[in-house]
C-alpha cells in the first residue's frame, strides 16, 4: 500500500477503562472493515485517577467511594456488560479486587511501542483481559513482567526497568499533552494526530473517520479535516 493510503491512530486510553476495552475491540473490526487502508496503532496513556497508591486500592472500597451504593455500581456494570458481550468480552467486574495504579502498565506499553507495533498491541489487549476478564492485578510487577513476556518482550528487562523510575516523567508528560489538547475523557482515536474521535464510538462510525481521513491525506487535504 502507499504511504498515503497509511495512516496512524493513536489511540489514547487507560487500562482499567471498560470503554476503553470495547473501544479496542471495536477499533479491531473498524480495522478490518478498511482493508484498504493500512492503519498503524499506537497506544497512548491516560490515568483515570493517578491519585491511586502504588500497591492499589480494594476495589469495592474504592467503587463505593466513588459512586456511593452497591446499587449504583451494579448499574454501571449492568449496563456495560452486554455492550462487551457484543464485542467478545467476558466483563467479570466481581472477579476485580484491586483498583490498580496503572503507572508501571503504562511504562510497560511504551516500552513495547519500541518493541513494535504488533507487540504494543498484543500487550494492551492481554492487561485489558487479565484486568477486566480474570480479576488479576495489573499492578503488580510480575503480572507486568508475564504479560510483557506473552507479548514477546525481553521479561528480564522488563522485570530490570519496572522497579526504577524509567520512563515514569515520560509517561506523565504524555497524560499531561493530552489534557493540554482537550482530552478529559476516553477512549479518544487521534488521526493522523490531527482528527480525534472521542468515546468508544461504534464500529461503523470509526470505520467511516477512518476512511474520511485517509482519502484526505490521499488528496493532500489533510489539513482542512476536522
Amino acid at each position: 500500500m502507499s504511504e498515503a493510503n497509511a495512516i496512524t491512530v493513536d489511540v489514547v486510553s487507560d487500562v482499567v477503562c471498560p470503554w476503553c476495552f470495547i473501544g479496542q475491540k471495536r477499533l479491531d473490526k473498524a480495522v478490518a472493515a478498511v482493508g484498504d487502508v493500512d492503519v498503524h496503532i499506537r497506544w497512548r496513556p491516560y490515568q483515570l485517577d493517578p491519585t491511586i497508591p502504588a500497591q492499589g486500592k480494594d476495589r469495592r472500597e474504592y467503587m463505593l467511594g466513588k459512586f456511593g451504593s452497591e446499587e449504583r455500581i451494579r448499574e454501571i456494570h449492568a449496563r456495560i456488560e452486554p455492550l462487551g458481550e457484543a464485542e467478545g468480552i467476558a466483563f467479570a467486574f466481581d472477579a476485580i479486587k484491586v483498583a490498580p495504579n496503572t503507572l508501571d502498565a503504562h511504562r510497560l506499553i511504551r516500552w513495547a511501542g519500541a518493541a513494535g507495533e504488533a507487540v504494543q498491541n498484543k500487550l494492551v489487549r492481554r492487561l485489558f483481559q487479565l484486568n477486566f476478564e480474570d480479576g488479576i492485578n495489573i499492578g503488580d510487577h510480575a503480572v507486568l513482567v508475564e504479560a510483557a513476556r506473552e507479548a514477546g518482550m525481553d521479561a528480564s528487562v522488563v522485570a530490570s526497568l519496572l522497579p526504577t523510575d524509567a520512563d515514569v516523567e515520560a509517561v506523565r508528560m504524555e497524560i499531561a499533552t493530552a489534557s493540554r489538547m482537550g482530552i478529559s475523557g476516553v477512549p479518544c482515536f487521534l488521526l493522523e494526530g490531527k482528527y480525534a474521535v472521542m468515546g468508544a464510538q461504534d464500529a461503523g462510525t470509526l470505520a467511516d473517520a477512518i476512511r474520511q481521513v485517509a482519502a484526505a491525506k490521499a488528496r493532500g487535504e489533510l489539513d482542512n479535516v476536522g
